[in-house]
């Protein structure tokens, strides 16, 4: 659906990432604490927290123009989106639904069905990178179905505990008069931050190309997404997350359509270890990151693009 043929092969991938002095992705049902496993007080970044990062690469470096335009964006009306792609079409959701002269349906609550759903489902396919990436559902407005998206990523965790600290932060200035009264014009605010001294952290994601061929997920679309993994945080600073960074990705390239290898044989042929066990890590550099090749069969290409 984009210029290219869909990706033919499929891919899996591992990403490491660290934080210094951050907070990689809190939990709103915490009070913003970072993430953590409560049993082992491993570190978590959902895999909701990495798209996110990689949409906003990708609306930012293509000014959000189609074919990369970004379905999940912050303030969308999805169903505004999905209603415009009938508009696009020139297909009325409105038009009596008994009359049947263009050879298409429509139910009596102004959704597509049959072919137009076909027709919607492929035209934001085509205009849309993250639905063609991602996948998303489709029919919460004007039904356009739902898509399952090729590239999928799990929850990363870190690969020690972290342990997260709580700082009293201050303003010097209140928000309103009546605060400034209460304070006989001190005018402070407390506050709290939470951070991680270092966590690096271990994800990993599967390529799809049947589901890419459903989507049209092409060569170009990958190369972008490799792209967007290997610098999403350099346009995602803030204060609150302090220092991250994509430290290594490493990607399985398949010769096959369905694959040639388990993807779990190809995962556990990457291991991290601490160089020194006996102190806290506080940098990339206190880690060794290998790869047993001989765990990777010939068909299996092995490319460490970072």
């Amino acid at each position: 659906m984009s210029n290219d043929l869909p990706v033919q092969k499929r891919y899996d991938f591992v990403i490491f990432f660290d934080v210094t002095d951050g907070n990689p992705n809190g939990d709103p049902d915490a009070g913003n604490l970072p993430r953590i496993d409560a049993e082992t007080g491993h570190g978590l970044v959902t895999d909701v927290c990495l798209k996110r990062k990689i949409r906003n690469y990708v609306g930012l470096k293509n000014n959000d123009n189609v074919p990369h335009s970004i379905f999940i964006k912050e303030k969308a009306v999805l169903n505004n989106t999905i209603n415009q792609a009938y508009l696009s079409l020139g297909i009325d959701l409105e038009k009596d639904p008994a009359d049947k002269t263009d050879g298409t349906k429509r139910n009596k609550k102004g959704q597509g069905q049959g072919k137009e759903v076909g027709r919607a489902k492929e035209f934001l396919c085509r205009n849309f990178y993250d639905i063609r990436t991602f996948g998303a559902v489709l029919s919460t407005g004007a039904n356009a179905g739902q898509v399952r998206g090729p590239a999928q990523l799990t929850f990363a965790r870190s690969v020690d505990p972290v342990v997260a600290l709580e700082h009293s932060i201050t303003r010097m200035a209140v928000a309103t008069e009546a605060e400034a009264e209460k304070q006989s014009g001190d005018n402070r605010t407390m506050g709290r931050k939470f951070t991680i001294p270092y966590g690096l952290y271990r994800g990993h994601g599967f390529i799809s190309a049947p589901f890419a061929e459903q989507t049209g997920f092409s060569d170009e679309d990958l190369e972008l997404l490799w792209e967007a993994l290997e610098k999403m945080f350099e346009h995602d600073r803030s204060a609150a997350r302090g220092l991250m960074s994509t430290r290594k990705l490493i990607v399985f390239e398949h010769n096959s359509k369905m694959g040639d290898a388990p993807v779990q044989d190809l995962f556990d042929a990457v291991s991290v270890k601490r160089r020194d066990e006996s102190k806290p890590a506080r940098g990339y550099n206190d880690y060794i990151i290998t790869i047993d090749s001989a765990q990777i069969p010939q068909s299996v290409q092995l490319t460490e693009r970072i």
